[in-house]
C-alpha cells in the first residue's frame, strides 16, 4: 500500500512536468489555454491525493481552489480576452520549439540532480516531489522567456505558481490561510495582467514583446 502511495503521488507529479513539456510544444494560443488548464487540472489532482497522504485536510481546499480559479475561471478569462484582443494566431518563439524542448529536457535533469543531492536526509516522498515542483517552475520560467506573446507569457507565469504549490504541498502543506492568501494574489495579479493587456492592446495595436520593442527603439 505505501508503494502505491507513492507511485500515484510521483505519477501526478511527473505528469505535471509532462503537461509543461505540452505547453512549451504549442504553436496556437487556443491549444496553449487548453492545455494549462489540464495543467491545473492536474495539480489540483496531487494536491488531492498530498491531502490524503498526509492526512491534511486544509489541502483538500487548497486543490478546490486549484480546480475552480485555475483549471475553469482563469483559462475561461485568458480565452475572452483573446478573443477580445483578436489574437487568434500562432504564437511567436524567440526560437524553435525543438530547441526550447531540448532546453527544457536540460533543466529538468539539472532539477533532478540538484534537488535529489540537496534534500538527501529529507523524506522520499517530499523530496521527489520537490524534484518534479522545480522542473515544473523552470518549464514554466522558460516558457516566459521562449514566447514573445504576452498571453502566453502570462500563461507560462501561471504555471510556474503552480509548481511552487506543488512545492508546497509536497513539503508538507503550507498554512491555509497562507495558501489561500497566495490564489487571491495570484487572482489580484492575473485581473491587473488582463487589464495591462487590454492597455498593451489600445496603446500598440498589437501584445507582440518584440514589436514593442521596435516601437521604444524607435522613440529613443
Amino acid at each position: 500500500m505505501h508503494s502505491i502511495t507513492f507511485d500515484i503521488a510521483h505519477m501526478l507529479a511527473g505528469s505535471l512536468v509532462l503537461v509543461s513539456f505540452i505547453q512549451l510544444y504549442q504553436q496556437r494560443l487556443s491549444a496553449l489555454l487548453n492545455i494549462f488548464a489540464l495543467h491545473a487540472f492536474v495539480l489540483a489532482a496531487s494536491v488531492a491525493w498530498q491531502a490524503y497522504v498526509q492526512d491534511a485536510p486544509h489541502l483538500y481546499i487548497t486543490a478546490v481552489i486549484a480546480l475552480i480559479f485555475k483549471a475553469l475561471v482563469i483559462p475561461l478569462a485568458l480565452r475572452r480576452i483573446v478573443i477580445r484582443l483578436g489574437i487568434h494566431r500562432e504564437i511567436e518563439n524567440v526560437f524553435g520549439v525543438g530547441l526550447a524542448m531540448l532546453l527544457g529536457i536540460g533543466l529538468v535533469a539539472l532539477s533532478m540532480v540538484v534537488m535529489l543531492r540537496v534534500t538527501s536526509g529529507a523524506d522520499p516522498l517530499a523530496r521527489e516531489d520537490l524534484a518534479f515542483a522545480l522542473s515544473v517552475v523552470l518549464l514554466g520560467l522558460l516558457m516566459m522567456v521562449t514566447r514573445r506573446n504576452a498571453v502566453s507569457q502570462v500563461v507560462g507565469f501561471m504555471s510556474l505558481e503552480n509548481g511552487l504549490v506543488l512545492a508546497a504541498t509536497g513539503a508538507k502543506g503550507m498554512p491555509l490561510v497562507v495558501e489561500i492568501s497566495i490564489a487571491f494574489s495570484v487572482l489580484i495579479a492575473f485581473i491587473v495582467i488582463g487589464i495591462f493587456l487590454f492597455r498593451i492592446r489600445e496603446r500598440f495595436d498589437t501584445v507582440d514583446m518584440q514589436a514593442m520593442d521596435r516601437f521604444r527603439e524607435e522613440q529613443r
